[in-house]
């Protein structure tokens, strides 16, 4: 065996291998930034890819997820996670170095069709090692400190990444001024970039202790295993509401790079500026989600970032309305603000809560479940999003008001929803039966959602205060407008039966 487990790892080790455990994100992350996401996406249309062609780009790292199936029986039946996890891990990013040299072949077609595969079988070895990874890291990692530790490793991850967002943004800018006509090359470099980073990820990887599995009480058949969560009822509410939300939100999210090149028409020095702006945000408040979650629950979270994060989704439907026009710019960066501050708190609490909800020494065939649900979702909706996408680009759903002075009539265009307006609408609309499917999921915390909003508010009110100069600014920080809330609610509020909690922001406890 490569990478034996041990009975037990001190103190010292323990620090080490979460030190490393830290080093190994920060490089994985960059993996990520460099070959996936935005950069796939901009890679795809270089390469003359159609609207079908980026949905399969964004779809394939999420079905190939399903390699995590087999992986589970192998897991059980080699007993050795990090062996699993390292071996899988270092020939999926190797398998960069081929994809980067697709822009040499004449055919642009074979070339796509050799992304899309290529792709494909790199996250299908990526999910044989996060299934590994996912069982090796839950053992590991003390459960008092999950939120706060993936949040730290999150957080300088995030950091590093914005460097080589602003770098990569302004570089392929730079070669298509150079070289106008071979504007798939400038990714050559990235994604020899991205393999190298890939390597120091897994070096850093094999350098995490693992602890040996528990023996199997019994042998189990993996049929038999993927069905065990599926029978914990309240796992299995988990497990719905997270493929609800992936299929929402990927019904939109992969194409949000596809509205501002080819439909606003935007260079990918001003994408990357704004998916850095977002990871800014993102870092700057990672710290206090993991924070909250560790003090409050994972739901209590994601009961105020999902919501948040939809009408973020929504929003895209507006900065281009009736046309794009000056402030379209500031609009876009006020979103990615916004949705960099809400998909923080969504991606570390939904992430974290399936760790928690796991039962120890079984928690491979658990957080498997939840991955494969989440993956068919999350991979079907932009196929779905790709094949309809040219049906709706003739089309268009305009709102007019009509001002009729004497003879002169004056029109003003309200609201237009063309193209990918569509989806984005559509998407904000499924997120709502999401958010009712997580109501339903019930996680042991200490406080409740309106204690961590007071928090947030008295968090943000003693922000203000410090740095606003502006005197009424200062005093709408001080005025205390929660407590007139709170004595309004006293009055109008019902008497309720002993045990039963009290209504949360937004929803209700289940």
């Amino acid at each position: 065996m490569l990478f034996p487990p041990v009975e037990r790892v001190s103190e010292a080790e323990l620090q080490a291998g979460l030190g490393n455990l830290v080093r190994d994100g920060v490089y994985a992350q960059a993996v990520g930034a460099l070959t996936t996401g935005v950069l796939l996406v901009g890679y795809g249309l270089a390469l003359g890819a159609s609207n079908l062609v980026i949905g399969l780009l964004a779809a394939v790292p999420f079905l190939a997820q399903l390699a995590q199936i087999p992986t589970i029986l192998l897991v059980e039946r080699l007993r050795a996670r990090r062996t699993i996890a390292v071996a899988a891990l270092a020939l999926g990013r190797f398998l960069l170095v081929p994809l980067a040299f697709l822009p040499f072949l004449a055919s642009r077609e074979l070339a796509q069709v050799l992304l899309v595969g290529g792709i494909a079988a790199s996250s299908a070895l990526g999910a044989v090692g996060a299934c590994s990874w996912n069982s090796w890291v839950r053992d590991l990692v003390p459960e008092g400190i999950l939120g706060a530790f993936f949040a730290r490793r999150l957080f300088y991850g995030t950091g590093f990444i914005l460097v080589l967002g602003v770098v990569a943004g302004l570089f392929i800018d730079g070669w298509n001024r150079l070289s106008p006509g071979q504007p798939a090359q400038a990714y050559t470099a990235l994604f020899l970039l991205g393999a190298g980073t890939g390597a120091l990820s897994t070096l850093y990887l094999a350098r995490v202790p693992e602890i040996r599995m528990a023996p199997p009480e019994r042998v189990i058949r993996l049929g038999r295993m993927l069905a065990e969560p599926f029978r914990d009822p309240n796992f299995r509410r988990l497990i719905w509401f997270l493929g609800a939300w992936q299929f929402a939100t990927n019904l939109a999210a992969p194409f949000f790079t596809v509205y501002l090149v080819s439909q606003l028409h935007y260079k990918m020095a001003f994408v990357m500026f704004l998916v850095v702006i977002s990871q800014l945000a993102n870092l700057l408040v990672l710290r206090k989600w993991g924070e909250l979650t560790d003090r409050f629950s994972n739901k209590a979270v994601l009961r105020l970032c999902a919501p948040l994060f939809l009408l973020c989704i929504f929003a895209w439907t507006l900065v281009a309305v009736p046309e794009k026009h000056a402030y379209t710019g500031l609009l876009l960066i006020l979103l990615h603000i916004a949705m960099g501050l809400t998909v923080a708190g969504v991606t570390l609490a939904a992430g974290n809560i399936g760790l928690k909800l796991a039962p120890r020494g079984r928690a491979t065939a658990y957080l498997a479940a939840g991955s494969i649900v989440s993956s068919l979702a999350a991979g079907i909706a932009p196929v779905i999003g790709g094949l309809f996408a040219d049906d709706f680009t003739a089309r268009e759903l305009s709102l007019i008001l009509r001002w009729i002075s004497g003879a002169e009539a004056t029109e003003f265009v309200t609201l237009r929803l063309r193209h990918w307006d569509f989806f984005f609408l559509l998407a904000s609309v499924l997120g709502l039966y999401a958010l009712h499917r997580l109501t339903l999921v019930q996680e042991k915390g200490p406080g409740e959602d309106r204690a961590m909003l007071q928090e947030i508010i008295d968090d943000t009110r003693r922000a203000v205060a410090s740095l606003s100069s502006v005197a009424g600014l200062r005093l709408m920080t001080t005025f205390p407008f929660g407590r007139i809330v709170q004595a309004a609610r006293a009055k109008r509020a019902k008497p309720r039966p002993p045990g039963q909690p009290a209504p949360g922001l937004p929803g209700h406890n289940p």
